[in-house]
């Protein structure tokens, strides 16, 4: 049997789950810090009086995009860009609001934009790495509890293991492919006279935030691949 009886396996499992709850701990105090900036900076209108789809709308025009059209889009902070469709999507806090928070948001969505326009290498990384990222983080824990909990040998749960460590690459390309959105948006905004420089701090500090539940789920998905791979190698060493 692979692990050389269910009990020991158990054990060592219960023991590997503590990573996945530092992993949830720390999404949860980055998802709690962004929406405390977001909260904070949507009191703070801006002098401009625009809103953030309206940020979007000129930033568009400034850079001579086209194809690429703004909609609004339901819920709260699910703002994002579709490349595939050409659509700067915009969330409930975000298009009509003409905070500080709303509009740095905007721009951030924007400076993907011109990631794609100017063909970011690591955004062309992360969009080549989605198809088997998406494979990986739906099935890959999966494959890898089938060759350990039902007996199977080892190779089948290391397969599971490999598939799992693109959905981390996936998640580590981010960290730059954002960071580097956020840094688009904060220099366009205060060179197109959108936002002073108090209001491009406030914006910043949104940003940052924002970017920062990004690193945190990246260090989730990273300890849950030491995980899995502790549960593997812990299972090689009791057969």
């Amino acid at each position: 049997m692979y692990y050389g009886g269910y009990g020991m396996y158990n054990g060592f499992y219960s023991t590997s789950y503590i990573l996945v709850i530092i992993g949830a701990i720390i999404c949860l105090i980055a998802s709690a810090r962004v929406k405390s900036a977001y909260k904070k900076y949507e009191k703070v209108r801006s002098a401009c009086g625009m809103t953030g789809a309206q940020v979007a709308e000129y930033i568009l025009r400034r850079n001579g995009v086209t194809g690429v059209t703004v909609q609004h889009v339901a819920g709260e902070l699910t703002d994002h860009y579709d490349p595939g469709r050409g659509v700067v999507n915009l969330s409930d806090a975000t298009y009509n609001s003409t905070s500080v928070a709303a509009i740095g948001v905007a721009a951030h969505e924007c400076g993907h934009v011109m990631q794609h326009e100017t063909d970011y290498m690591p955004l062309r990384i992360r969009t080549a790495l989605v198809p088997v990222a998406n494979i990986g983080s739906n099935f890959g824990i999966w494959i890898v509890m089938l060759g350990v909990i039902l007996g199977l040998n080892s190779t089948l749960a290391m397969i599971g293991v490999y598939l799992f460590s693109f959905g981390v690459l996936f998640q580590l390309v981010t960290l730059p492919v954002e960071f580097d959105a956020s840094h688009r948006a904060l220099v366009m905004l205060q060179d197109y006279g959108i936002l002073g420089e108090t209001e491009v701090k406030g914006s910043k500090s949104v940003l940052s935030a924002a970017a920062m539940t990004y690193v945190a789920s990246a260090a989730a998905s990273v300890l849950q691949l030491l995980r899995l791979l502790m549960i593997v190698n812990g299972g090689r060493r009791r057969d």
